[in-house]
């Protein structure tokens, strides 16, 4: 009974831990990638070009940044298979990215080429931790517990990162220069990111390691990723829905990443822009927890359909938007949805998957999330770009949604399941 609480006990305690990077790295996501920085970006940074041309180079600057994680994610979740060295990798790129959003600080008026190199590479950081942190989840939770802890981690995200971009808000209504206020709040990112790694670093255990390390990493990881790439036919319903995920992750993404430039492109006051998001990050906790108990009542594809259907009606809603009010009801709505549909899409694919090989297909996962994210923020740019406004940027990310719809509701799920069932009796046989 004694080893029974104990067992409890130090799966609570790991699976806390793992969440608690969410509380470390949202600070980034709600902070420096959707709040604070696209208006320092359009406001100060690159104040010397005209209101379109800030939100078209923003929408480049993603691009390139997700582009270079989608190119690199596949091949090191391979190479952190064979190797063993997940939550290292996940250390060095979380590393990456603190140091890289501290020299955010040093960004000052015009200086919006140095802001973008910089956030590219912070944003590197960002995402790539993000993808060994993705891959420690099926090791992390019990195949029963994989819906629920995924959302629990995002639930926990939005805490912490709402309270940090809470006091950074408060930072910048008390403090008389705002802009070193804005610059403060990207150095108190770092300082957050990195302490709130300590816990992850500490509980959770690295998985074993898949090969046996010989010859070169690089071609053993070569080899590996084409040997993945050869058998996919074998793993057609994970395909499917990395498709499907790619296309609507998209939208949602660029939604993210594009919102905050493009109110203030359109009109919207800072205070009503940085305010909206952070009501976002407090909603998106007991919708991001709901949407995880309601999975278990009619199944996590239907609660991504809903989280696709209310996408849709906010990217309609942003074509008309014209007041304050009009963008806190669409960042109301995005709160609602964000965590929940990300979560379970993330849970839903680990299902699915061989434990053994969790790093390498959270590679894939990782490569198409940077993938739409970076198709996303390009259209964006270049519909802004050629038509002078971006209102029609924002119409365009409805088909996102309804394609990606469409190609989930094609995956097989039990199916997947059987697969890779077999693949890991294969593999310890």
């Amino acid at each position: 009974m004694a080893n029974h609480s104990q067992d409890d006990s130090n799966y609570r305690k790991t699976v806390n831990s793992w969440a608690m990077y969410h509380w470390a790295e949202n600070a980034y996501a709600a902070t420096v990638m959707a709040a604070i920085l696209p208006v320092y970006y359009s406001h100060v940074a690159a104040s010397t070009l005209s209101a379109n041309q800030a939100t078209v180079y923003w929408g480049y600057t993603n691009t390139i940044g997700l582009l270079l994680a989608a190119l690199l994610a596949p091949m090191l979740g391979t190479v952190a298979n064979l190797l063993g060295i997940r939550k290292k990798l996940l250390i060095i790129f979380t590393a990456l990215g603190v140091f890289t959003t501290a020299t955010l600080y040093f960004v000052k008026t015009g200086d919006w080429l140095m802001a973008s190199v910089i956030f590219i590479i912070s944003n590197l950081g960002f995402a790539l931790s993000d993808v060994f942190h993705d891959s420690l989840l099926p090791h992390v939770a019990k195949p029963e517990d994989i819906d629920r802890v995924s959302t629990r981690g995002y639930a926990i995200g939005y805490l912490g990162g709402g309270i940090l971009l809470a006091i950074n808000v408060l930072m910048l209504q008390l403090m008389s220069d705002k802009g070193l206020a804005a610059r403060l709040s990207f150095v108190s990112v770092s300082i957050w990111w990195a302490i709130f790694t300590i816990p992850l670093i500490l509980n959770v255990r690295e998985p074993e390691k898949t090969g046996e390390g010989r010859g070169s990493t690089l071609a053993a990881g070569y080899k590996e990723l084409s040997k993945t790439f050869h058998n996919i036919k074998r793993y057609r319903e994970l395909t499917i829905f990395l498709i499907a995920f790619l296309i609507y992750n998209d939208g949602i993404g660029t939604i993210i990443k594009m919102a905050t430039i493009y109110g203030a492109e359109i009109g919207i006051g800072r205070n009503d822009l940085i305010g909206a998001l952070l009501m976002t990050q407090f909603v998106g906790i007991p919708f991001a927890f709901g949407f995880g108990r309601f999975a278990k009542s009619i199944g996590t594809k239907n609660c991504i359909y809903i989280g696709l259907f209310v996408y849709t009606i906010i990217s309609i809603g942003g074509y008309f938007i014209s007041t304050a009010l009009d963008f806190w009801i669409l960042a109301f709505l995005v709160g609602t949805v964000q965590g929940g549909t990300q979560a379970l899409s993330r849970s839903y694919f680990g299902s699915m998957i061989p434990k053994a090989k969790t790093a390498e297909f959270f590679g894939f996962y990782g490569m198409s999330s940077r993938m739409g994210g970076f198709i996303g923020p390009f259209i964006f740019a270049v519909v802004g770009q050629l038509t002078g406004n971006s209102r029609l940027s924002i119409i365009s990310l409805i088909i996102f949604f309804v394609l990606g719809a469409i190609l989930l509701s094609r995956v097989n799920e039990k199916e997947g399941l059987r697969i890779a069932k077999e693949e890991d009796l294969e593999i310890a046989d």
